[in-house]
């Protein structure tokens, strides 16, 4: 069923899934857009440190993010909330981690934890925490993709290391205003990579990918049956 459930959504809803990870280039968005512009900073902040914390947790199975190091937002980026112990980074990832066309990129309700390995950690999560240092520090969202890029191209900020991944498992999270926390999944992060050689996106393959090129980064999406909790998803 969960198969089915991914197949359908791969070809009705690619663009709430899309939503999930950043990939397009630069362009305009729809003026009709209710986010068109960044909301003030307070919106994108949890006023509740341990909440935030416990959110951010809830991205993995128990058994690996109470281990975590957690990252939280502050007004003008991450930091370190608590110190980890098993390599994983579990954060609160916020809109701008959707693409930068995508309408939902300034919405302040979105909420999406996140829980890195260790490879991931080294290597995705830098890319997260510059984008999210640059934005609110008042770039626009072509200087961020500029300042991004050129950092990507100079190895300022790394390429995927073999095995790097996450877990989004979490009910809690907020996706996108039309499908919420969506479903639970696992995300693996390759450079330079094709999704074909994957099987991604073929009729009846459970695997997404979303070839974002600007940051020479393809990402693959591999919906599972359970959230963190260990409930099953319906």
């Amino acid at each position: 069923m969960l198969r089915t459930k991914a197949g359908a959504l791969a070809m009705t809803s690619m663009t709430l899934v899309v939503a999930l990870v950043g990939f397009w280039g630069a362009g305009a968005q729809n003026a009709a857009t209710p986010y068109a512009s960044m909301a003030p900073v307070e919106q994108y902040l949890m006023a509740d440190r341990d909440g935030e914390i416990a959110l951010a947790r809830s991205a993995a199975p128990e058994g690996i993010s109470r281990d975590a190091a957690v990252l939280v937002l502050g007004r003008h980026g991450y930091e370190t909330a608590v110190e980890g112990k098993n390599g994983f980074v579990c954060i609160v990832e916020r809109s701008w981690a959707a693409p930068i066309d995508d309408p939902n990129f300034w919405n302040p309700k979105l909420r999406g934890p996140i829980c890195f390995n260790a490879a991931a950690a080294r290597g995705y999560l830098p890319r997260t925490i510059k984008k999210t240092e640059l934005l609110l520090d008042g770039r626009t969202k072509a200087q961020m993709v500029e300042a991004v890029t050129a950092a990507v191209d100079k190895n300022e900020l790394p390429a995927m290391e073999p095995g790097s991944m996450c877990y989004m498992l979490s009910k809690q999270g907020y996706l996108s205003d039309h499908d919420g926390h969506w479903h639970p999944h696992l995300m693996f992060f390759v450079s330079h990579s094709e999704p074909g050689t994957w099987g991604a996106g073929v009729e009846g393959s459970p695997i997404l990918a979303f070839n974002n090129k600007w940051e020479q980064l393809t990402i693959y999406l591999v919906p599972v049956r359970r959230w963190s909790d260990g409930t099953a998803d319906e």
